[in-house]
């Protein structure tokens, strides 16, 4: 007892000099505790740089953050550009053991499956006459979970479905199911794969290298959204089937951020006309929607059903559009699906977000006829932060932040130039 009461006093000496003197212990503990660990010394805390305002408030800086996230979406190049609407993709899920870490609130198999479902009815919203495929990989194998069509509700239950994860990640055996997928696509259809990748290693059966020369010869673009850290292999596929680009390759740093950089590949990718085909028109068929008296087949799924769509070619009948006609492989589309591709080729502007010193053209949103807040009854933080008054730079009507958001996101229209017929 007496050993070690001498030991314990003995670190309580050498403790009491060290503070005394303002030397860091060898525990990593400086001699300020507000200070914390030396570990610690490169980061800060979220209060420490949100400031209240004079009064004490921050109303002010926390709708000037939430304006800021909603915005920063829509601030993107605005500029036309060649864009291939008909898109073929083969969206490939990580099925290895390495997805069942938890590095965020939930495991990164429960996050993919989540976010998954939520591409594909974003990615069927802007892209209705794309189809899409689903691979998944585990124990080194690629299996084919959904076939290439336009149907989100099949492919929504078949993501649903899946339930383990086991062995290693195989990118050369996805790449290579995936290329298959898309080897029959004609040209004016784009070719994409893009690739969930929570691993940090690939179990190949052979050299990936040839795999990435197929690709680049058949014109196949590949995007690989990284889960755990960036990977060598995953850069040289993303650069050399991308043209360099450098957006195709991306590592998660949080949720909202794994949510972005899929939603990124709902928009079409840009095409360059030196490597792509002459222009060609594409044949489509048009048909109305049919109530029968009696159930018949549907030449798509072989259900009986009363409802459907007759291909004006053929006649044959199918239950969804839209979707190529199983009988004389005629592309059949609703009107509104052409329509709602239109805005990828000529896409809305980016409105002007006005400083709080604009002189105001008028007191309420044009569009929701909520009123603008007031510079007099802002206090000097919220001044500094956005006006939340925003102007289309055609019609030079103002909105709010929660219109803008609309008309670029679901409307792809300025409702200012609608009515003014611009």
């Amino acid at each position: 007892m007496s050993k070690v009461k001498k030991n314990y006093d003995s670190d309580k000496s050498e403790s009491e000099d060290e503070q005394q003197n303002g030397r860091v212990s060898n525990k990593g503990r400086k001699h300020d505790d507000n200070e914390g660990y030396t570990w610690e010394g490169e980061y800060q805390r979220s209060w420490d740089i949100v400031q209240e305002d004079a009064e004490g408030s921050l109303i002010g800086v926390i709708a000037g953050l939430i304006n800021a996230g909603k915005r920063k979406r829509l601030l993107r190049d605005t500029t036309p550009l060649r864009r291939g609407i008909i898109r073929h993709m083969v969206l490939v899920l990580d099925l290895s053991s390495a997805m069942e870490e938890r590095d965020f609130h939930h495991k990164r198999f429960e996050l993919q499956i989540k976010y998954a479902v939520e591409f594909v009815m974003e990615y069927f919203e802007q892209n209705p006459i794309s189809q899409l495929s689903i691979i998944g990989v585990k124990d080194g194998i690629a299996q084919r979970i959904s076939d290439l069509h336009g149907n989100p509700q099949s492919h929504i239950q078949k993501i649903k479905s899946l339930r383990d994860c086991n062995g290693n990640f195989s990118l050369q055996n996805a790449l290579e199911m995936a290329r298959a997928s898309l080897s029959h696509i004609a040209s004016h259809g784009t070719r994409e794969v893009l690739i969930i990748f929570g691993s940090i290693f690939s179990s190949d059966p052979g050299d990936i290298f040839r795999t990435i020369d197929a690709l680049v010869a058949d014109q196949i673009r590949v995007r690989i959204v990284g889960l755990a850290a960036e990977v060598a292999i995953c850069r040289e596929i993303c650069d050399r089937t991308n043209s360099a680009s450098t957006n195709a390759y991306g590592v998660v740093l949080s949720e909202q951020h794994f949510h972005e950089l899929l939603l990124e590949s709902t928009i079409p990718p840009a095409t360059d006309s030196s490597k792509t085909a002459d222009s060609s028109l594409v044949m489509m068929g048009f048909p109305s929607k049919v109530v029968e008296q009696s159930p018949s087949l549907c030449t798509c799924h072989s259900l009986p059903s009363r409802g459907g769509f007759h291909c004006p070619r053929c006649k044959a009948k199918v239950c969804t559009l839209p979707i190529e006609c199983p009988s004389c492989k005629l592309v059949l589309i609703l009107s509104t699906h052409l329509a709602r591709s239109y805005h990828h080729l000529f896409p809305l502007k980016n409105w002007i977000d006005l400083p709080w010193s604009a002189k105001p053209t008028s007191s309420h949103c044009f569009a929701c006829q909520v009123p603008f807040p007031k510079a007099s009854e802002m206090s000097n933080q919220e001044q500094m932060a956005s006006s939340m008054r925003f102007e289309c730079p055609s019609c030079k009507q103002h909105f709010c932040i929660d219109c803008d958001i609309f008309a670029h996101e679901q409307l792809h229209e300025c409702f200012g130039c609608q009515c003014s017929g611009n």
